[in-house]
């Protein structure tokens, strides 16, 4: 995700406008992929898989080509694990997803870092459309997930912006501040239990564990954003690409997400809960 503003001044009347109107267009389209489901959804999530190797590469090795070759091979690579899906391919995904994210800080070398950002890429290809084909509640799975994350990071952006406030993490991402964090997060969570109510039951009550884990889920998509942002500040990158006008690239605008698809694929594998 981008960075949220503070005090500090935020992006023009234009620009501004600029990115609401592409981020109903892409919300617009995702959904519409997501109420479809089947083999639009899970080629939807393959693309995306590979633009987000694309982007990883070419931030890291700074080599078109070979951020283009990547991008391609992990599209593959994904369309063969496909008909694989199950529990246990899911948590095996999200273990290298995050060992990779966890590793890259430390690792020297064009080549591993290369392949944590492929381990990174993966999640979004294997993950997302397991969870979308869960015969118990996929489509409020997926639901819940886009809810939590969109709302924390909207609320997140014009609370910083309207109040200001102490830094979050200024030397990984200085317009980042605890309010709206902290604004966020009670936007992600409470979005997150309502979402989900009304998808799975149809009603909109309250439960103590959807709250629970929209919690922690929230708490996850803005870890992944500052992730990503200690990544490109590595490099020396402002945006994974112009993919999206007025956001940046896809890393850019689901570093977030995959935080979030890697904690609900540790969560399937660690309870045993079958696709």
């Amino acid at each position: 995700m981008n960075e949220p503003a503070s005090a500090a001044p935020g992006p023009g009347a234009s620009e501004l406008k600029r990115r609401v109107v592409s981020a109903l267009v892409l919300a617009a389209a995702v959904l519409a992929v997501t109420l479809w489901g089947g083999w639009p959804f899970r080629l939807v999530w393959v693309l995306v898989a590979g633009i987000v190797a694309y982007e990883w590469l070419s931030i890291v090795s700074r080599a078109n080509a070979v951020a283009a070759g990547a991008g391609v091979a992990v599209a593959g690579l994904a369309l063969a694990l496909l008909p694989l899906s199950s529990a246990a391919v899911v948590g095996v995904t999200a273990a290298a997803a995050l060992l990779g994210a966890l590793s890259a800080p430390f690792v020297r070398g064009r080549l591993p870092l290369e392949l944590c950002g492929v381990a990174y890429a993966l999640a979004f290809a294997i993950i997302t459309p397991a969870l979308r084909d869960w015969p118990v509640a996929g489509l409020a799975l997926i639901l819940w997930s886009f809810a939590v994350v969109w709302l924390t990071d909207i609320a997140a952006y014009f609370t910083g912006r309207r109040l200001g406030g102490p830094k979050l993490m200024p030397r990984v991402s200085p317009k980042k501040t605890w309010s709206g964090a902290i604004g966020g997060t009670l936007a992600g969570t409470v979005a997150g239990a309502l979402i989900w109510s009304w998808a799975a039951t149809g009603g909109f009550g309250v439960n103590g564990r959807v709250l629970a884990a929209s919690l922690a889920a929230s708490v996850a998509s803005q870890a992944g954003d500052l992730y990503e942002s200690a990544l490109k500040r590595r490099f020396g990158t402002k945006d994974s690409s112009g993919l999206i006008p007025g956001h940046g690239g896809f890393l850019d605008r689901l570093d977030g997400y995959w935080a979030v698809l890697v904690l609900a694929g540790l969560a399937l594998f660690a309870f045993h809960i079958e696709l």
